[in-house]
């Protein structure tokens, strides 16, 4: 199974420029399983991911991180990103 994992928070101008990006691609891909995180409230699961800056997206495949991204992406980049991990 792969994940998704996204970690923003809500004072963050350029995780308000990525989430519409993920969220067209959460249309493209019925079998991958997206989780937002907010770094102010969601401070444990921040903590356990190492989480230094935001947006990070980290993809993960059976629990294992195949592909961490920081920064605003370009929609090709994380749909290339995934599709590379659904084999």
């Amino acid at each position: 199974m792969v994940t998704v994992k996204k970690f923003s928070a809500v004072w963050c101008v350029p995780c308000r420029a990525l989430a519409p990006v993920v969220n067209e691609i959460k249309g493209q891909f019925s079998n991958v399983k997206f989780e937002d995180y907010d770094v102010d409230t969601d401070y444990d699961a921040a903590t356990q991911y190492g989480i230094r800056s935001v947006p990070t997206v980290v993809i993960e495949k059976d629990g294992v991180e195949m592909k961490r991204f920081l920064g605003v992406q370009s929609k090709g980049a994380l749909v290339e990103a995934i599709s590379q991990h659904l084999s």
